[in-house]
């Protein structure tokens, strides 16, 4: 026991120091946009892999943080849902259209399982063009991803866990 508490007492230790550098040092990635480029709140609609999706998103000075619920279009109209974050690596005209690195955790698709459908949860990450103003957010990717395994009650697997692409489209506008 006296050992445990050794070991517990170097790993908070370790953390605090970590933490401690972090805060002195300058991790944070450069704020590439402004207050009032866009809207800090959007709502919209879009169409991610077969899930048609109300989506909010939220600009901050580092990209925009992102959120989709919806359901996917098969025979038993499965909900699913989406939380991702993009960061621009680089404009291309006015306002702040350019290309968006994003990542992006959820359901990524629906299969059949057992005579039902379930969506599978997994992530990945996105190339992105976005076309913001002030008044609307438009983005188009292209995302490649992984799901979790899922099999039938009698042991066939339904569905592999291997790369696949996503595609996505969404429109929003400012709150």
């Amino acid at each position: 026991m006296e050992i445990m508490n050794k070991v517990y007492s170097l790993l908070a230790f370790i953390l605090v120091t970590n933490a401690a550098y972090a805060q002195d040092n300058s991790f944070l990635p450069e704020a590439k946009l402004k207050q009032g480029d866009a809207q800090t709140l959007n709502l919209g609609v879009g169409f991610t892999q077969k899930m048609i999706h109300l989506n909010t998103e939220w600009v901050n000075p580092y990209g925009i943080a992102y959120v989709k619920g919806g359901v996917y279009l098969n025979d038993d109209h499965t909900a699913g849902g989406q939380v991702g974050f993009r960061y621009p690596v680089q404009f291309t005209g006015k306002d702040k259209n350019g290309y968006y690195l994003g990542v992006y955790a959820g359901h990524i698709d629906s299969k059949k399982v057992d005579n039902s459908y379930e969506s599978r949860l997994g992530g990945g990450v996105d190339l992105a063009y976005v076309m913001m103003s002030r008044e609307r957010i438009s983005t188009f990717s292209v995302g490649i991803g992984a799901g979790e395994k899922l099999t039938n009650q009698d042991g066939t697997v339904a569905a592999e866990t291997k790369p696949q692409l996503q595609f996505s489209y969404t429109i929003s506008i400012g709150l």
